[in-house]
């Protein structure tokens, strides 16, 4: 396709989003993944499904999607949803819409973007990488060039919007609170980052938070910085799920774990994190695939990662376990992966949460949460930074957590399986039990963000 195809067509998504979010209730706005191919869908223009996204986070879509569902649902929206056929909410560009200014980035800057997941990818998948990444974290997320490439497009489109924004990552709202315009900022992890306190001395920014320790630590790194910060401003609402995952939770009961094998979701995240101890953990349970009498299923989520999808279906093709279709709950391995964050972030909501009894993932804001919210458990993974660390202390003192031993998985599962833990349960379910117990803040997020931008007069 031609660079001046690509330019017109990027100028007609930008001024049809424009137009629509102009008008419409709940405006919001994330920095995560290219789904330009689906806007292109959603507007009847000429689209390639063959066209990977690039995808920097699942949780800075997901969480903002979700919001955006609770928004529709919540309305009575009872119109399907044209963005992707995939889809199983209502929605109604009149409640709320969702954009992402990488998707109206110019073919001659394009590869600005690609660079920027080029390098996440880079280092998800090298140790020494993450080591250096872990040390120099303000300069790999604010020196990359997305920002000069995102900020033409961010400005245009939210040029005429005087509702609140709802923004779910700091760099879209630094951006548009620097203008003036009144900013929802919602903190996606327990953890703030500087870059969240950048503007928080203004009056047009509310932040809303996870939690009453995040909302101290907020406040305290706010004074040590020389702000001064209205707490009143700083909003505890639990995090954002969408509430199709929290519904997820009915269809759970422990006492099944005694009643047929293990349901367990192995995921990775947006960039393909974890590889390693993924590859190991399913060269392990695999085995446990092959016997008479299987203890576990398993389904495996690689997003849009196509090295990671390769990995997994290069391991089943080694051990000799089909690959079952999604469909088929009673399969013994399963694998939901693809080029589109939208159709991907819908197969894990109908396909993962609402049979998973728990997850082997890395403790992040989307993907632990929505699972605890759906009344799993979960096995944790290495970490990829402090506010990971923070997510996997408040959720194993929840007792719905614990960490993975990945050269050791297939003992592990057996003793938390079994009553050794705990007098008459298995610490799966325990965990369970724990994690249908959750209070509400942890289930309620979407609806309590929506109503710090709907009473903001």
């Amino acid at each position: 396709m031609s660079s001046g195809l690509l330019n017109h067509q990027t100028v007609s998504l930008l001024e049809k989003d424009k137009h629509i979010l102009e008008r419409t209730r709940f405006p919001i706005v994330t920095v995560s993944a290219t789904f330009r191919e689906d806007l292109k869908q959603f507007y009847g223009m000429v689209h390639d499904p063959l066209m990977r996204d690039v995808v920097f986070s699942r949780a800075h879509f997901s969480m903002a999607f979700g919001v955006a569902v609770h928004a529709w649902m919540s309305s009575g929206a009872d119109r399907e949803c044209p963005l992707s056929e995939k889809i199983t909410a209502p929605c109604d560009t009149a409640i709320a819409w969702l954009v992402d200014p990488t998707n109206y980035v110019r073919s001659e800057d394009w590869s600005k973007i690609q660079s920027t997941e080029y390098i996440g990818r880079k280092l998800a998948r090298n140790a020494f990488l993450k080591w250096v990444k872990d040390q120099v974290d303000t300069f790999v997320r604010n020196k990359l060039p997305i920002t000069g490439a995102i900020t033409p497009p961010l400005l245009h489109l939210f040029e005429h919007v005087d509702r609140p924004i709802i923004s779910f990552h700091y760099e879209a709202g630094n951006i548009l609170g620097g203008t003036g315009k009144r900013i929802v900022q919602v903190v996606t992890d327990p953890h703030v980052r500087d870059q969240y306190l950048t503007l928080s001395h203004l009056p047009n920014m509310k932040y809303c938070v996870m939690d009453e320790k995040t909302k101290e630590d907020f406040i305290e790194k706010a004074e040590m910085m020389d702000k001064r910060v209205d707490p009143d401003r700083i909003i505890v609402t639990g995090p954002p799920i969408d509430p199709r995952i929290v519904a997820a939770r009915k269809k759970k009961n422990p006492f099944l774990l005694k009643k047929r094998p293990l349901r367990l979701c192995i995921t990775t995240g947006g960039l393909g994190t974890n590889k390693d101890e993924i590859h190991e953990i399913l060269h392990l349970l695999f085995d446990l695939l092959k016997v008479e009498h299987p203890p576990i299923q398993l389904l495996c989520y690689g997003g849009t990662n196509h090295d990671f999808t390769l990995m997994v279906q290069n391991i089943a093709k080694e051990k000799g376990i089909e690959i079952g279709e999604l469909e088929n709950e009673n399969a013994g391995f399963r694998l939901i992966h693809g080029k589109h964050i939208v159709g991907i972030n819908e197969q894990l909501i109908a396909y993962a949460f609402p049979w998973a009894d728990g997850l082997i993932t890395k403790p992040s804001g989307d993907m632990a949460y929505d699972a605890v919210a759906a009344g799993c458990f979960l096995l944790l993974l290495a970490p990829w930074g402090d506010w990971e660390r923070n997510i996997q202390e408040v959720l194993e003192q929840r007792g719905v957590a614990r960490r993975a031993n990945v050269s050791h998985i297939k003992e592990q599962l057996e003793i938390l399986a079994s009553p050794i833990l705990h007098h008459h349960d298995s610490w799966f379910a325990k965990a369970q039990q724990n994690a249908l117990d959750l209070p509400p803040l942890f289930l309620n997020g979407a609806k309590n963000i929506l109503n710090v931008a709907k009473q903001w007069k």
